[in-house]
């Protein structure tokens, strides 16, 4: 399994920031491998403001991809057939065209190990016939293909056009037979850029030919929010928030645009599990609000698998992690676990997928309501810290 984007020095990993150099990194829908970094395609709101890489356009790799699988495989974090893993999905897209052997490489290895996880790969480049015919061969991992498409027309936001993602979307999803399932990743919906009437039924149209469709809004951090003003962007909104950002009015919009859709979810681990016929592996259904959208037969899904654990059960699933020796069980209720003591969200995120059931920190509480977004936009609503 061999490098083809240029392997980094030694010297150049140690230049890195922290974050940058960690290959594997748990967010919530799925344990991240990420050691290719880089890309040329400069959405203005991407995530690698937050992880000091934008300034890198160039795709390179921090170990090879043997190594990369090595080091998922045995993180602390892995359980076989049970977490799910994305790939390359904070740090590069996994089908340009440097990095599109090395995505194959890592499904293929993980394919060959008998691992049954779901595998998500989030992208909005050019796929080809043959990358049907590719994935079409693995036959354990779960693989679900998002094509992230927001319709942006401002090439100043976004450069890469979304007509790229949604014709791959429709050619990825005109492949029968098939065992990956494709997404459309409606994202960022942002008022005022991408919600006008047409805007909403484009996206729509499009989801006709997905397995599922997820829509959300903006991540907006400080350190994207610094990008726009210096490079004299609109400013989407007054203050940025740590969770994304999908204002009450355009939410309702969304819903009434898609009034006839039938799998049309506010969460990707619920479109995913929708697509591949099972139950969410984030457990969100505990949280009625959140589902009140889902159709009848996921819903029955997800709750003959909803478990409300008992704390010693949460004990049990947490006693591995030296990270969660401060960890306090704040309360437990049919919606949620609520945890105090965690320095960081990782450790969460793990015991949300060994547990099955939604994990909140409870620094910051999730409004009935409001889907676990940022207050921003919605009536009455503090600024979400």
């Amino acid at each position: 399994m061999s490098t083809l984007v240029p392997l980094l020095s030694t010297k150049r990993l140690d230049d890195l920031p922290e974050r940058a150099r960690e290959v594997v990194e748990y967010r919530k829908s799925g344990l991240s491998l990420n050691h290719v970094q880089g890309c040329p395609l400069d959405c203005a709101y991407c995530i690698r403001h937050t992880y000091g890489l934008w300034d890198q356009r160039q795709p390179r790799a921090l170990v090879t991809d043997a190594e990369a699988v090595k080091v998922l495989v045995n993180h602390r974090y892995f359980r076989p057939h049970l977490t799910p893993i994305q790939l390359f999905n904070r740090s590069t897209d996994p089908f340009l065209s440097t990095v599109r052997p090395h995505t194959f490489t890592v499904l293929e290895e993980l394919d060959a190990r008998m691992l049954s996880n779901h595998v998500l790969v989030i992208t909005r480049c050019q796929l080809r016939p043959d990358d049907a015919d590719r994935l079409n061969q693995l036959t354990n991992v779960k693989v679900t293909l998002l094509f992230t498409y927001s319709g942006i027309d401002s090439r100043r936001i976004e450069p890469y056009p979304s007509s790229v993602a949604s014709r791959s979307l429709v050619l990825m999803s005109s492949t029968s037979p098939r065992r990956y399932r494709t997404i459309l990743y409606w994202r960022p919906l942002v008022p005022g850029l991408n919600d006008t009437a047409e805007h909403l039924d484009r996206a729509y149209g499009l989801s006709q030919y997905a397995d599922a469709t997820v829509f959300t809004g903006l991540f907006y951090r400080e350190e994207i929010a610094e990008y726009y003003r210096a490079n004299g962007l609109p400013e989407p909104y007054d203050s940025t928030a740590r969770r994304k950002i999908v204002p009450e009015l355009l939410e309702r919009r969304v819903l009434t645009a898609f009034a006839d859709s039938t799998s049309l979810f506010r969460k990707t681990s619920c479109a995913v599990s929708y697509a591949h016929g099972l139950p969410d592996y984030n457990g969100h259904y505990g949280i009625g609000d959140l589902c009140d959208i889902c159709p009848l037969s996921q819903l029955d899904l997800c709750k003959s698998a909803h478990r409300v654990p008992t704390k010693e059960q949460v004990d049990d699933a947490a006693h591995v992690l030296p990270e969660a020796d401060s960890m306090v069980v704040v309360d437990i209720t049919p919606r949620a676990l609520v945890v105090s003591g965690l320095a960081d969200e990782q450790p969460r995120y793990y015991l949300q997928h060994v547990l099955g059931f939604q994990v909140h920190d409870a620094r910051w509480p999730h409004h009935d309501g409001r889907h676990g977004r940022a207050d921003i936009g919605w009536k009455d609503a503090a600024r979400d810290a």
